[in-house]
């Protein structure tokens, strides 16, 4: 699928889309990989966060958990960590756990500038990266649109200087889609990150078009609604459908997860979890077979009918 058909499946409002080996570039015994449109570097589809998961405090023994999580991460084919410092002590705690393990070549650190201080992306950007123990981020996100103008002024200088590789913005929660949608069609923009899973696709109807369309990459954040989605499959005592195995589902942490890569727009999702199994069954969602247009139809009807 070339840019023009992904364009014009996006344009006819179609929430299910195919999506073909070529855009995944799945290739056999590998995950699933996807390309950054700006550069075409690729990177894992899956991702992973650390809101809630990383915000341990000094306890070395919830630290050390941590770590495994992260070894496990990588061990399974990760590359990409969403961090922030609105998230408590996560920073501290992914610095913590990559000196434990060590860091491997293929981190793509991915950070977020949280300040109303306009002035202050340089100073938060070094202080995040002592944190973390790098030397810089391949992608600095402004997080939740918060003084974006100048903070995007600032990034667009750091990538040109070589500081940072990739910038971005956020939102989450569905809030300030509209804002989001001005800054994408006016800013020149790398990344963009967004809430979506299979309950929350209102960014299928005009967000995703657009990063479509201006060659933005897309990071899907929430993609379990905050266990919402384990929460509804539960209660319901739900069993995976049968036509789960064609696409090499074996839980529903697969299933979620591949609904939402399987989309053209959409880059990665970025998972969080504090459990080595938990992040296990959100890395095979890299492997398989992707769903095509008619099987994410019949997940989004699965999900529906609970």
């Amino acid at each position: 699928m070339n840019r023009r058909q992904t364009l014009k499946l996006l344009s006819s409002g179609a929430t299910a889309l195919a999506l073909s080996p070529a855009t995944v570039l799945a290739q056999e015994g590998k995950g699933a990989m996807k390309k950054i449109p700006s550069s075409s570097e690729e990177i894992p589809v899956i991702g992973m966060g650390t809101w809630r998961t990383f915000n341990v405090g000094s306890d070395t023994v919830l630290r050390d958990r941590c770590a495994e999580v992260l070894k496990t991460f990588f061990a399974n084919g990760g590359s990409m960590i969403d961090n922030s410092p609105m998230y408590g002590s996560a920073r501290e705690v992914v610095g913590y756990a990559l000196k434990k393990i060590g860091i491997p070549k293929n981190l793509f650190s991915a950070e977020k500038i949280f300040t109303e201080d306009g002035t202050a992306t340089r100073k938060q950007t070094a202080e995040s990266a002592g944190l973390w123990g790098v030397k810089s981020f391949d992608l600095m996100q402004i997080h939740n649109l918060v003084a974006w103008q100048e903070h995007l002024a600032t990034l667009r200088k750091m990538k040109e200087e070589g500081v940072i590789r990739y910038l971005g913005i956020t939102t989450s929660h569905g809030r300030r889609h509209e804002d989001l949608e001005k800054i994408m069609k006016s800013e020149p923009l790398d990344f963009v990150q967004l809430t979506y899973n299979i309950t929350n696709r209102e960014v299928e109807e005009r967000l995703l078009p657009v990063a479509a369309e201006k060659g933005i990459a897309i990071i899907a954040n929430r993609p379990f609604d905050g266990a919402e989605l384990f929460n509804l499959v539960k209660a319901k005592n739900a069993k995976l459908p049968e036509y789960a195995a064609e696409i090499g589902c074996t839980t529903w942490a697969a299933f979620f997860l591949k609904f939402i890569v399987s989309h053209p727009a959409v880059t990665c999702a970025i998972p969080a979890t504090s459990k080595v199994a938990h992040m296990q069954e959100n890395m095979a969602a890299r492997l398989g077979t992707m769903p095509d247009q008619e099987t994410r139809k019949r997940m989004i009807e699965t999900i529906t009918k609970l």
